[in-house]
């Protein structure tokens, strides 16, 4: 049989068991169509690749035993030179969409074109820092604090203070260590020093920093609270994986010029970490001892939410393991689902809380899972919350069912909450107040959760300009 027919046959049968084998439940909905040309397109890469391989493979043993005809020079040459193209038009491209997208992270919504006029926020007339400076996601983020009403509105009395929001974009100064000492400056002006919290966030790649969990400090503390993010890029998380070292550097050098701040004050504020998804991962890369540098760093608790699932990520919770708690995680003990988080929590009080579904596809997707059987997937005992019953490991095809899990794993619709996949919404009420330590009675809570809600659904009337069906 010829090496053609060879690679044709191979690459039919492997791609036709692909496809079949592709077929099953995932750990989140995927769109309809997706679901439908998944095991075709997978089974036709898979099956290229094998008839490829095979087909090579057929005509090299064809060569070595002198039977075969040698491509001619002119033949090579023409095959590099067309792959050359091939490659230099996908850089191009690639160049050109990074382009529109960094160029899109830094224009401003029309509903956020006009900076706040408190002088708490960055961006404001009072701020050292420009309004254009702080991208499309920090002028959101600043602009949003929660107000006196919100206060009233779920603590019923009055704030005790104006809450402090700093925001320092990648486009603000040229280097790390200038956007941090920029940072400084602005919590010094802002006086957020003097607040009761401090909350520094690592924002996501796209410099994206979650409002909710400052919503809940803000509201929670009667306004006496800060935060504080500094930007390294402006992409969004899954094209910015290569920033981690240098975003790591900016948290490393934030948190310890904050520590070094505060060394020797009469007043010094509880300061809190938080980072969500890529952020999570940052931060924990630029406190490698983890609870040793806790200490040294004098950080209060810590929170790491939806943390892409990694070797590093299982070191890390294991430095923590002595004062730390998961949230939605069976196979680690010991184990705290939101719902219980409805009263004080027992001595000692954890102090680096990490909150993790069972289902979230960024947690559980690994390199490893391609050819080893993860233990959310094992053959005995209970499955994970959110987990199908009926889903099944398969060599190479799982990792690539949880790898197009990661792309729909966020299903947000404004005000809608949901404590599923890698959305996280529905829980950071409870979870928040539990890591921070910020006791509320029943009613108080409840009425917290309301207004969570209706503060995202304002956040997207301005980000859309429309009205937005909550």
């Amino acid at each position: 049989m010829r090496p053609a027919s060879i690679g044709v046959v191979a690459g039919l049968a492997t791609g036709v068991g692909v496809a079949v084998a592709s077929r099953g439940p995932t750990l989140v909905a995927w769109p309809g169509q997706v679901r439908r040309i998944f095991p075709y397109a997978l089974g036709t890469l898979v099956g290229a690749g094998v008839g490829i391989a095979a087909g090579a493979g057929a005509a090299s043993a064809r060569l070595i035993a002198g039977r075969g005809r040698r491509p001619s020079l002119p033949a090579v040459a023409a095959t590099a030179v067309a792959i050359g193209a091939i490659g230099g038009a996908a850089t191009l491209g690639r160049r050109a969409m990074l382009g529109r997208m960094e160029a899109e992270g830094r224009g401003l919504d029309p509903g956020f074109a006009e900076g706040p006029d408190d002088p708490g926020m960055s961006g404001s007339p009072a701020s050292l820092v420009p309004l254009l400076a702080l991208g499309r996601e920090g002028a959101r983020f600043v602009s949003t604090s929660t107000t006196a009403d919100d206060v009233r509105l779920v603590m019923g009395s009055e704030p005790t203070s104006a809450p402090v929001r700093v925001f320092v974009g990648v486009d603000a100064a040229p280097t790390v260590e200038a956007r941090v000492a920029l940072a400084m400056a602005e919590l010094e002006r802002s006086g957020a020093f003097e607040r009761a919290c401090l909350l520094i966030q690592a924002p996501a790649g796209s410099g994206y920093a979650n409002a909710t969990p400052a919503d809940v400090l803000e509201i929670c503390s009667r306004g006496d609270a800060a935060s504080v993010a500094v930007g390294y890029g402006l992409l969004p998380s899954f094209l910015s994986l290569g920033k981690v070292p240098i975003a790591a550097q900016t948290q490393a050098l934030l948190i310890e010029s904050i520590a070094a701040a505060l060394a020797g004050r009469r007043h010094r504020p509880r300061l809190l970490l938080y980072g969500e998804s890529l952020g999570a991962k940052v931060q924990q890369a630029a406190i490698p001892a983890g609870l040793a540098d806790l200490d040294r760093l004098g950080i209060d608790a810590a929170l790491w939410v939806g943390t892409p699932g990694s070797q590093q990520s299982d070191a890390f919770h294991a430095r923590c393991a002595e004062s730390s708690i998961t949230v939605d995680r069976p196979e680690q003990i010991p184990v705290l689902v939101p719902e219980q988080l409805t009263g004080p929590i027992l001595p000692p009080r954890p102090r680096v809380w990490f909150l993790e579904h069972d289902g979230d596809p960024v947690v559980r997707f690994r390199p490893e899972v391609f050819a080893h059987r993860p233990a959310w997937l094992g053959i005995d005992g209970d499955r994970g919350r959110n987990v199908p019953a009926t889903m099944r490991w398969k060599p190479g095809i799982t990792w690539a069912q949880a790898l197009v899990d990661t792309m729909f794993a966020t299903n947000v619709r404004p005000g809608q909450f949901q404590s599923l996949g890698h959305d996280y919404r529905a829980d950071l009420g409870a979870v928040v107040r539990a890591a921070f330590d910020l006791p509320v009675d029943a009613a108080v809570a409840a009425r917290l959760e309301e207004r969570l809600r209706a503060l995202e659904i304002q956040r997207a009337e301005r980000i859309n300009g429309s009205s937005v069906d909550g």
